[in-house]
């Protein structure tokens, strides 16, 4: 069965790093677009970042542009999320997504 296992989450100072992590498995993992999510207490989920399955397209929502990255591992079944100058509003539960398909979600938390 489709399994999206995310890892990385913690808590950070504003203006840290934090790389998130998602293995995945029970599908082809290099023939589909990935994407990442998030969502703040009180909050809609919002896409946060997307990529195409070659790693040539990719898509971010305004407010992360220029400080998050999105990549894939094509060879580890593995989509990574590169955040840096972290804000207070980055703080949110992050998801792992493809198709109809959920991680668990990771906590990420941007405070002093």
């Amino acid at each position: 069965q489709v399994r999206l296992v995310e890892s990385g989450g913690g808590l950070v100072q504003p203006g840290g790093s934090l790389r998130l992590s998602c293995a995945a498995s029970g599908f082809t993992f290099s023939l589909y677009t990935m994407s990442w999510y998030r969502q703040a207490p009180g909050k809609e989920r919002e896409l946060v970042a997307g990529l195409t399955p070659a790693g040539a397209g990719t898509t971010y929502v305004d407010s992360v542009k220029g400080r998050f990255t999105i990549s894939r591992d094509n060879a580890k079944n593995t989509v990574y999320l590169q955040m840096n100058s972290l804000k207070p509003e980055d703080t949110a539960v992050y998801y792992c997504h493809y198709g109809l398909y959920w991680g668990q979600g990771t906590q990420v938390t941007v405070s002093s």
